[in-house]
């Protein structure tokens, strides 16, 4: 085995890269075994209620769990890209509107973390920009685990909110929107080359919260990537190094997105796929007024439950996208 080599670690990142792939080769192993014992247990179970030796109520719950794995294994089959299996980077942009839109953005934020938690993801908040008095303008954060990104990849694109505004005075509804990029994380094992030539790194003092720090240093960092155009900024940290690495990781993430577009053959830039925030751009329609319903318009899934999709509720549509993708490219293949 490569692992116990005694020269292995001298290439420390190809090392790693190794023990990663090591790792989730055994937990898919370990799913398809827990798949195949919970089937010859829930036959098992099944004999025992015909013969009268266990009640339903056993039985509905080996089932729901035997459902979560069956799940879990049908994502992974679904989820076959090199890119799907990493982090995943998303930034919430609000839409035109100031405070609304901002809260709505906020709102789309918390979603996701509610998400995550759910699917023992962690998060690592990178940058945030705070509304001016409600909300967000701006904030990119890291979802880390496995199929992170091939999971979120179906968040990617323009939501709509519509609601009684609280911000309203005379209490009418309006409509909010907000814009949701999702990139791959850059692993150690996967070269981005930049030429250190091309870009343009500019410092600022930082805005928003953060105390009194914030407006006596240049600690905001922004890079610009001269030859695509692509901008990535960072001023959560207190340190301007600290800014400037997680500047560059957003970097490496979207021109390395850039990269999987070239490679499928869309040549286009990643600028190119933003949709106008507004009218008639939306993925997913969340409505709070005059009824309840969160509707994906690329699949047609709904949930009338509003407040517990806002919790993070999130997988039939992630799987609804992820299937329909699927569905469409056999549908291009047969043509």
């Amino acid at each position: 085995m490569q692992s116990v080599d005694p020269d292995f670690w001298k290439d420390s990142q190809g090392a790693t890269a190794i023990l990663k792939r090591i790792s989730r080769i055994e937990k898919e192993i370990e799913l398809w075994t827990d798949l195949t014992r919970r089937h010859d247990d829930m036959e098992v179970l099944f004999e025992f209620v015909e013969e009268g030796e266990t009640g339903l109520d056993e039985v509905e719950k080996e089932l729901r769990q035997y459902q979560k794995i069956i799940d879990d294994a049908e994502m992974k089959l679904i989820l076959g890209k090199p890119e799907d299996i990493q982090n995943a980077i998303i930034s919430i942009h609000p839409g035109a509107g100031g405070t609304e839109s901002q809260d709505w953005a906020q709102m789309l934020y918390r979603m996701y973390t509610r998400w995550a938690e759910k699917e023992d993801y962690k998060i690592e908040v990178i940058d945030v920009q705070p509304g001016d008095e409600a909300g967000i303008k701006d904030v990119t954060f890291e979802i880390k685990g496995e199929y992170a990104f091939g999971m979120a990849k179906a968040e990617a694109g323009v939501h709509r909110m519509v609601r009684i505004s609280p911000f309203d005075s005379a209490s009418r509804r309006h409509t909010s929107f907000a814009s949701v990029f999702v990139y791959p994380a850059v692993e150690e094992d996967i070269e981005i080359d930049i030429n250190p030539t091309d870009l343009r790194i500019d410092t600022y003092r930082a805005s928003g919260a953060g105390g009194q720090h914030v407006n006596k240093t240049d600690s905001a960092v922004r890079i610009t990537h001269i030859p695509t155009g692509v901008v990535a900024q960072c001023q959560n940290e207190r340190s301007q190094h600290k800014n400037k690495s997680q500047a560059m990781k957003i970097l490496k993430a979207r021109l390395y997105k850039i990269e999987l577009e070239k490679e499928k053959e869309k040549n286009k830039e990643l600028e190119d796929q933003k949709m106008d925030i507004g009218f008639g751009s939306q993925i997913r329609s969340y409505v709070f007024h005059p009824y309840q319903m969160v509707k994906d318009h690329r699949t047609k899934e709904e949930n009338g439950n509003t407040q517990a999709v806002m919790d993070g509720e999130l997988n039939p549509f992630i799987k609804a996208y992820l299937l329909s993708a699927i569905g469409t490219k056999k549908e291009a293949v047969k043509e």
